[in-house]
């Protein structure tokens, strides 16, 4: 088992994994705290959609640009002020709960400036994998086991926020996500980073955006890929949304039940995560997409017919999995495949993909929540997963066959 954390050997993926986890405790405890706030404000299922969309909208509509500008910025630099920019962020939203000042406008409003930091944000930080990671062998890994940290927090950090929240509100967990920052800020300049070199271009950022979006359009793994988990992006992402909908109009509880709940799609997510960490190697990866899209469509349709909490968790679980496992397993064959040279585009349309379509979901599933209930909502959202399943099932022999010889040439699959 020791292959499974053999991207920990690099100290700067260690300081990484270490201040990152501290700080995705808190960013999992202010998403939870949002929700819960949002609710309680308005209960309203649309006014959770708008939030969502409006926190996430930004990312999709820049997403490209940001791409362009990470390539020509130092990765790690640009990351230490994406995080002072989070920090400030929910230190900002902290204040206005602590004082009883927060209004919808003032949530709407932060939540747009966090999906602006986000879209400079997620492509920076999966391209700059590759530089704490110098042996690309190991990168695969390194994405598995930044899942699996993600996941570790998101099991956690909705269960402490629920704690706090029935006992001090959600403020606290606003101010403690703010202070958590520091970890991965402290963590970034402590490392030995080798300097890229920065190509001083001539060509203009159209250009580039143009070159970046003919590659996706035209290299059919990930065009399939990507579309796949735009769809799942858009009809899975909901259910997450939802969730303090299911806590108190379906199953009849608080604030802790929505920790329970998505606490049991953290053990989902965590265990998709360790399952990708253990793998030695990304060949069959594109079977296990199909099949978490398969399994996130099934459990999504299961959950919507339940009223039990102890079903629900069971069925959560499963959903979890199979979102987090299209996530991953997307990024890890993207990652693989790419040229160094469009990385960081190519991963912009990755979080345009994640965070671009995630919002229109959201804003779709909380209209739909309020017109024929939340349980019918996510029963039709799993029956498009299913559906997106199907078409990548009758995609994947050509995705295959553009796929092997590149995975030869990189000594990943015997030459016949």
């Amino acid at each position: 088992m020791k292959h499974a954390w053999r991207a920990l050997r690099h100290r700067n993926f260690q300081l990484y994994f270490v201040g990152q986890g501290v700080s995705l405790l808190g960013t999992w405890m202010t998403r939870l705290a949002t929700s819960w706030l949002v609710y309680r404000l308005t209960h309203s299922a649309l006014l959770l959609g708008v939030v969502s969309f409006a926190g996430q909208i930004v990312s999709f509509l820049i997403g490209p640009f940001a791409g362009v500008w990470v390539e020509r910025m130092d990765r790690r630099k640009l990351l230490v002020w994406t995080q002072v920019a989070s920090a400030a962020q929910s230190l900002a939203l902290a204040a206005l709960t602590l004082a009883h000042l927060i209004t919808l406008n003032e949530i709407i409003l932060l939540s747009i400036c966090q999906g602006l930091i986000n879209a400079f944000d997620m492509p920076a930080r999966q391209s700059f994998l590759v530089q704490m990671v110098e042996d690309r062998n190991d990168l695969g890994n390194a994405i598995a086991l930044n899942s699996s940290m993600v996941n570790g927090a998101r099991l956690c950090g909705p269960a402490i926020a629920g704690v706090i929240i029935s006992m001090a509100g959600e403020g606290w967990c606003f101010l403690l996500d703010g202070i958590s920052y520091l970890a991965v800020i402290v963590s970034l300049l402590l490392m030995r980073i080798q300097p890229m070199n920065l190509k001083r271009t001539a060509t203009t950022m159209l250009a580039q955006i143009r070159e970046g979006w003919d590659y996706v359009s035209t290299f059919r793994p990930i065009k399939s890929i990507l579309l796949l988990f735009a769809l799942i992006s858009l009809m899975g992402w909901p259910y997450l949304v939802l969730l303090p909908v299911f806590a108190v109009q379906v199953l009849h509880g608080g604030a802790h039940t929505l920790g329970w709940l998505t606490g049991a799609s953290g053990v989902g997510a965590l265990v998709s995560s360790i399952s990708l960490a253990i793998r030695k190697s990304v060949v069959g990866l594109t079977r296990m997409l199909q099949i978490a899209a398969a399994v996130l469509g099934a459990a999504l349709i299961c959950f919507g017919f339940s009223h039990v909490l102890w079903l629900s968790l069971a069925l959560i679980l499963f959903a979890g999995f199979g979102l987090i496992q299209c996530a991953s397993v997307s990024n890890t064959i993207i990652q693989t495949l790419v040229p160094e040279d469009k990385r960081a585009r190519v991963m912009s349309y990755y979080t345009m993909a994640f965070f671009g379509m995630a919002p229109f979901g959201s804003l779709l599933g909380g209209a739909l929540a309020q017109r024929i209930g939340a349980p019918h909502t996510v029963m039709l959202t799993g029956v498009f997963c299913l559906a997106g399943a199907l078409w990548f099932t009758i995609e994947l022999p050509k995705v295959r066959k553009v796929m092997r010889p590149i995975y030869q040439q990189m000594g990943l699959l015997p030459v016949r």
